[in-house]
């Protein structure tokens, strides 16, 4: 299952975090929809019900829009029905945040949005699960391998999340729309890999009228052979720029096509968090910092977990929105008073490298 996410960027780093290549080679960062960026706040701990960062086909907003066209958009996690009747969405009486990819043709909430075409890619830093032990349950961070350098990641145009960055525009705050074939390829993102996990998603209209609201839910499936003694489910993973191509063209590949990538992929890595992160009102980097299980000394950092503490750690927070405690409910006093860890971090940075744990 997949119950609890984090996506630290902010609006403009998405956009270039997940660029992607055009049907005639064009590198393009997807632009949000209007008013969508605003809608999206960055989070260390998102819960059921936040509004995340997805992306889909241009087309289902804007039936003139080029076939490859993706956006960005800002969707409630939790799918909604269309066929919904009730006049709040708070009023499902069962849980939507997940769908199980075995049954996502038996059930009518998930099978409607999937025979339409209605796929969407959830981004995320990565996503948490739980552990069952014997008294307690241990929580677990589980993302994309991290590349500490540019040179590590040969085959850029394989992969969706291999993005570019324009440092220019970074500091400016302007989103580019897309490079067209003349221009020159900025340089390359270096930041966080996002997750790239497979959902679908409808659109709700209250019946009484009002804004429409999109949602969604995470596809998942068995889980990868590393990541079993976690938990017995994970995301659906879209490994690469053609895979999440594929998951995004609903026109030219039809739903019984899109459902064969939706397999489990043993190539995820995961390092252990506090329980601090079990409290959904707790929203600092406190919840991303791995823990050792075996010893009550700060641990040593992987090479993942290093570049992603790091990079979080040295980000201008100009160039951020801060997180929405508001988002996952009210915070209470002691959430606040952990919110500021950045110092134990700094110096949790300075252990020594070691391979990050695959299984």
């Amino acid at each position: 299952m997949c119950g609890r996410t984090a996506c630290t960027l902010a609006p403009d780093e998405v956009s270039r975090a997940c660029s992607y290549r055009t049907r005639g080679g064009q590198r393009r960062q997807p632009r949000w929809r209007d008013g969508d960026a605003d809608k999206y706040r960055p989070s260390y701990n998102k819960s059921p019900q936040s509004m995340s960062p997805v992306l889909v086909s241009q087309r289902h907003f804007d039936k003139s829009a080029p076939v490859d066209e993706c956006v960005l958009a800002s969707m409630r996690w939790g799918l909604i029905p269309a066929w919904f009747k009730e006049s709040d969405p708070n009023k499902m009486q069962y849980s939507t945040s997940n769908c199980r990819s075995e049954n996502i043709l038996e059930k009518k909430s998930y099978k409607d949005p999937l025979l339409k075409g209605q796929r969407c890619v959830i981004l995320a830093d990565g996503f948490y699960e739980w552990q069952r032990r014997e008294k307690q349950k241990q929580p677990f961070f589980i993302y994309f391998p991290q590349r500490t350098s540019p040179s590590q990641e040969k085959e850029e145009d394989q992969q969706l999340l291999s993005p570019t960055y324009n440092k220019e525009k970074s500091e400016t705050g302007v989103i580019s729309p897309g490079f067209s074939e003349e221009s020159e390829a900025p340089p390359e993102w270096t930041g966080w890999k996002l997750l790239t996990m497979a959902g679908v998603f409808d659109c709700w209209s209250p019946p009484t009228g009002g804004d429409p609201l999109y949602t969604y839910s995470v596809i998942t499936v068995n889980a990868s052979p590393n990541l079993q003694n976690i938990h017995d489910r994970m995301p659906a993973i879209l490994d690469g720029e053609e895979e999440v191509r594929r998951w995004l063209d609903f026109g030219e590949v039809k739903s019984l096509d899109a459902i064969k990538l939706l397999q489990p992929k043993d190539i995820l890595t995961f390092h252990p968090v506090s329980s601090f992160v079990n409290n959904s009102r707790n929203n600092s980097p406190e919840c991303l910092q791995p823990v050792d299980l075996n010893s009550k000394k700060e641990p040593k950092a992987s090479a993942s977990s290093k570049m992603m503490m790091s990079w979080l750690s040295s980000s201008s927070p100009s160039k951020r929105k801060d997180p929405d405690a508001n988002e996952n409910k009210e915070e209470d006093g002691k959430a606040k008073a952990q919110s500021k860890p950045v110092g134990g971090l700094r110096l949790w940075l300075q252990g020594a490298n070691k391979k990050p744990r695959t299984k």
